[in-house]
């Protein structure tokens, strides 16, 4: 048995990089948006008219409920708070 090391999780679980990098955008932006709920003290209620979604959507969002966000609507949730995305391309290692 061999020992593998991998820079993140996502390159450990995921079955392509293509899939890897996915999941780490939409777990950062998931991170980034729990952090604003909590540094804004917003009720689940409040941070979703805020976002534009359901109360249970956030719900799904701070329970960390990846499976049910995709990179489009987790930015349109980033947008609608006001809060600026910025992405950043560099080659592989």
């Amino acid at each position: 048995m061999t020992k593998q090391q991998f820079a993140s999780v996502w390159d450990a679980i995921e079955d392509t990089p293509v899939e890897a990098e996915n999941m780490k955008l939409r777990s950062q932006l998931m991170a980034q948006l729990t952090d604003h709920i909590a540094r804004t003290g917003l009720s689940q209620t409040e941070a979703a008219k805020l976002f534009g979604v359901t109360q249970p959507r956030v719900s799904d969002l701070m329970r960390g409920k990846i499976n049910l966000f995709g990179i489009d609507a987790l930015v349109n949730m980033a947008a609608a708070a006001g809060l600026r995305v910025e992405i950043q391309l560099r080659d592989a290692a």
